[in-house]
C-alpha cells in the first residue's frame, strides 16, 4: 500500500500510470453522461494549465517555476505559433494569464482566515489515497489535509452561482469520495476569478448524500460496462432519469 501511495504522489503515475487501476471523481462525468468518453485521454490545454498553476503557486510553488509563458496579447498570432513550434510545445500560457492567476493567489493568501487554514502547522499537501468504495477501488488526491478537515481549492467564474455549479461539476461526489478516502470532511475555499470575492463552502449532509448517490450510479454503470465481469456493451447504454 505504501509503495502504491508513494507512486501516486507523482502526477504522471496518478493520471497515466498505476493510477489507471482506480476510479476517481473525474470519471463520474463520463460514467453518468457519455460512457464512450470514459477514460478517453484528454489533451492538456490552457484551461487545465491555468488551474494547475493556481494550485502549484499555493501548494507546490517549486513546480510553478517550470511554467512557460509568453508576453503577447493573443494565441491567434504568428509569433505565438512560432514560439510554440520553436519550443516544441502544444501551447503556453500568456503572461497576462499568469498575472491574473498570481493575483488570485495573492488575494486568497492575503486573507488571514484563508492563510491560516492553508498554512496551518501540520498540514499535508497533495496527498493521495486509495480505498474500496461501493465495491470498487477509488483514488483521490487531497489538496490539503488539515487537522480537522480536508481543504480543496477552487476558482469560479461567478461565486454567486458556486452552489449550483458545485453539483454540475460533481463537487458533491468529490466531497463524498474524499470523506471516505481520508476519513475527514471536505470544505471548499473558492475565489471568483473576476471579482476576487472569496468564499468558504461547507458541504451539507444532503450535498454529500447526493454525491453518494452519484457514486452508486457510477459504480453500477462501471460494473455493467467496464469491470472484468461486465456483461453489457457500451452501445447498449442510454440514460433514464426522472425530471424534477
Amino acid at each position: 500500500m505504501k509503495d502504491i501511495l508513494e507512486k501516486l504522489r507523482n502526477d504522471a503515475e496518478y493520471y497515466g500510470g498505476i493510477g489507471k487501476n482506480y476510479l476517481s471523481n473525474s470519471d463520474i462525468q463520463s460514467l453518468l453522461g457519455n460512457i464512450k468518453e470514459f477514460r478517453v485521454p484528454r489533451a492538456d490545454n490552457p484551461v487545465f494549465a491555468k488551474g494547475r498553476l493556481f494550485h502549484q503557486l499555493i501548494l507546490e510553488p517549486e513546480k510553478a517555476s517550470e511554467v512557460v509563458s509568453l508576453d503577447i496579447g493573443s494565441r491567434n498570432t504568428k509569433l505565438y505559433k512560432e514560439f510554440c513550434s520553436d519550443n516544441e510545445i502544444e501551447f503556453c500560457l500568456l503572461d497576462k494569464e499568469v498575472g491574473d492567476i498570481k493575483s488570485w493567489v495573492s488575494t486568497m493568501m492575503s486573507n488571514m482566515d484563508f492563510f491560516d487554514m492553508i498554512t496551518e502547522d501540520g498540514n499535508q499537501y497533495e496527498v493521495p489515497s486509495i480505498r474500496e468504495i461501493k465495491g470498487v477501488m477509488w483514488k483521490g488526491k487531497a489538496d490539503i489535509i488539515g487537522s480537522e478537515c480536508l481543504i480543496d481549492l477552487k476558482t469560479t467564474g461567478d461565486i454567486k452561482k458556486f452552489k449550483r455549479s458545485a453539483s454540475l461539476y460533481n463537487y458533491d461526489s468529490q466531497a463524498y469520495i474524499y470523506q471516505e478516502l481520508f476519513g475527514k470532511p471536505l470544505i471548499f475555499l473558492v475565489i471568483d476569478k473576476t471579482t476576487h470575492q472569496l468564499g468558504i463552502f461547507r458541504p451539507s449532509e444532503d450535498f454529500i448524500k447526493r454525491g453518494e448517490r452519484k457514486v452508486e450510479k457510477a459504480v453500477e454503470v462501471y460494473n455493467n460496462f467496464f469491470s472484468d465481469n461486465a456483461e453489457k456493451s457500451i452501445d447498449d447504454f442510454y440514460i433514464e432519469e426522472y425530471i424534477d
